[in-house]
């Protein structure tokens, strides 16, 4: 009798502990600041020396590209569960996978709201990480980049609409954030390494 009840014990055991393994929450840093900051130079830089996954919003763009062309809008909820697949997929491979840089969401009011209805409960955000620099300075970096990039929305134009859309609709984000106290400003105007000092000092202190 007692042999088949801790036959029947160890039986549950590595189920219960795949089912706590599902239960660990993604641990999630948003990146934002506007183009041009350095949002994705600071991430490698992250991903090498602190070990997250790095999730850009952009990498999902084929599959939206593939709504857009049949004519349908693509629902925020769409990208977001492609961000919770990503993860889940990342964790399940490596449980020690369970932290997240999320670079250039949630960039309006309607990300974030898509965000809060399709991961509340099932992601923790820890922080945002803002790196704040000037337009003039965001602009002549990406004119720079795009001297040897070949991005076609590397153009003085195309930059202060993007920088403009970036004002109107993802600063008010940060701010929102900022009032909860979960925003942790850099000033990206310096040097690469200078900033990934500043990075460094919060991610030690954070975890």
């Amino acid at each position: 009798m007692i042999g088949r009840l801790f036959g029947n014990l160890s039986q549950k055991v590595p189920s219960l502990l795949y089912r706590v393994s599902l239960v660990m929450k993604p641990q999630v840093v948003f990146v934002l600041g506007g183009p041009g900051a350095g949002k994705g130079t600071q991430c490698s830089k992250i991903v090498e020396s602190y070990g997250y996954t790095h999730l850009e919003e952009s990498e999902f763009g084929q599959l939206i590209a593939n709504y857009i062309k049949e004519g349908k809008i693509v629902p925020v909820e769409i990208t977001i569960n492609l961000l919770r697949k990503a993860m889940e997929a990342t964790m399940k491979e490596n449980e020690n996978k369970f932290r997240f840089l999320i670079d250039g969401f949630p960039r309006n009011e309607d990300n974030l709201q898509g965000w809060n209805s399709v991961m509340d409960g099932k992601a923790d955000v820890k922080f945002v990480l803002f790196f704040d620099c000037s337009n003039e300075v965001c602009i002549n970096r990406c004119l720079e980049r795009g001297k040897s990039s070949g991005r076609t929305d590397d153009n003085r134009e195309s930059l202060e609409k993007r920088i403009q859309t970036y004002l109107q609709s993802t600063r008010p984000i940060i701010d929102l954030y900022e009032k909860q106290g979960k925003v942790h400003t850099i000033d990206a105007s310096r040097s690469v390494d200078e900033v990934f000092a500043d990075v460094k000092a919060i991610l030690d202190k954070e975890g």
